[in-house]
């Protein structure tokens, strides 16, 4: 029998992508893709992003016409055949509506089928299309998450699982199968600026991920803070927990053209969300600031992704870094072009120069 060759070590400084498989019509010209052919873009960007060396694909979970990722782990799976090394992850999983058991059998099906690349990225969502869906009362928002965090924990913990709560029937001593092929099924909490959420991932000593994809970056350098404390508080070494920063971004191999690709598919996007949530709609002024060393979206040139991942490198002092590279409609040919560039031209560099920066930092 061939033994499976391990998985190399990440490296100390991950990159990779997320994408909520966008269902929209190109901005410009208004042209539409079916949905067999938006999955088929997917994949092969996923393949691709494994041959040029990225660490991460995620994928998030929506329920909306606009979206066609409402079954992550299915589209992960068929990535995992398509590719060697990458780790896939989900971005988020909607823990509030869904079935923690069903959730680790998933994500443990796909660590099996990618012999041990799977991850669960955890979070409340920041769309709420799936409590109606699956008969969730949002006034229950928080304690939902609390709830299935616990259970989705216990079962990653211990094969037979005895637990009660609120919102979903108990479990006395059964086993829930199959188990992953990592000895422990990786889980990261997913926050979009949540102090109580940030203080709870630290206490349970998980992983973090903080969305910014808006406003000032440096206003979240507090909550890197507070994980790293509140995980220190609860006797977790705090050196050993990794963070992780999900934003906006494209990258084209000038600037102007990757803002002039980039701005009208987000544009279109943000107008629709602000529509819907009363918000104004995003202007150009607003744009070319948030591509700015100093705010929040990496849009432009290699040279610029580096210098801003370098930045707020200084900032928070995170372990990965996730984009997702195409807000919006963007030709496939273009968003190839910019996966090859992170891959290429952006990784390699940050990798080396974070690393150098480790090295030289005094050790406490």
């Amino acid at each position: 029998m061939t033994l499976p060759t391990p998985l190399p070590e990440p490296p100390a400084f991950e990159i990779g992508l997320y994408s909520f498989a966008e269902l929209l019509p190109d901005p410009v010209t208004g042209a539409r893709i079916s949905p067999a052919e938006r999955l088929r873009n997917l994949l092969e960007t996923i393949e691709l992003a494994d041959q040029v060396g990225l660490d991460v694909f995620a994928i998030g979970e929506h329920h909306r016409p606009d979206f066609l990722a409402s079954a992550p782990a299915v589209i992960l799976a068929a990535a995992a055949a398509r590719t060697t090394r990458i780790r896939l992850s989900s971005a988020v999983t909607v823990l509030s509506s869904d079935d923690p058991v069903r959730v680790f059998q998933e994500y443990a099906t796909l660590d099996l089928l990618s012999r041990g690349r799977a991850e669960i990225m955890a979070g409340r969502g920041s769309f709420i299309e799936s409590f109606p869906l699956f008969g969730y009362d949002l006034k229950d928002y928080d304690e939902l998450f609390a709830e299935k965090l616990e259970l989705l924990l216990a079962l990653r913990r211990s094969e037979q699982v005895t637990w009660s709560g609120r919102h979903r029937p108990a479990i006395d001593d059964l086993g829930v199968y199959p188990r992953p092929f990592q000895a422990e099924l990786p889980v990261w909490i997913a926050v979009g600026g949540t102090p109580a959420s940030v203080a709870r991932a630290g206490t349970l000593g998980l992983p973090l991920a903080i969305a910014i994809i808006g406003g000032l970056p440096e206003r979240f350098a507090p909550l890197a803070d507070l994980y790293r404390r509140s995980a220190a508080q609860a006797g977790h070494d705090a050196s050993t927990l990794a963070v992780s920063i999900n934003s906006h971004g494209f990258i084209a191999d000038d600037a102007r053209t990757a803002a002039d690709d980039y701005f009208p598919a987000i544009f279109a996007v943000m107008t629709n969300i602000g529509r819907e949530r009363g918000w104004p709609g995003m202007t150009r002024e607003q744009f070319d600031f948030s591509r700015s060393l100093r705010g929040s979206d990496y849009v432009g040139s290699p040279d610029e992704i580096i210098e801003k991942a370098l930045f707020q490198h200084e900032l928070f002092g995170h372990q990965r870094l996730l984009l997702q590279l195409g807000v919006g409609s963007i030709p496939h040919a273009k968003m190839l072009r910019a996966v090859e560039l992170l891959g290429t031209r952006v990784a390699p560099v940050l990798r080396e120069e974070i690393s150098t920066r480790s090295a030289r930092a005094p050790r406490s």
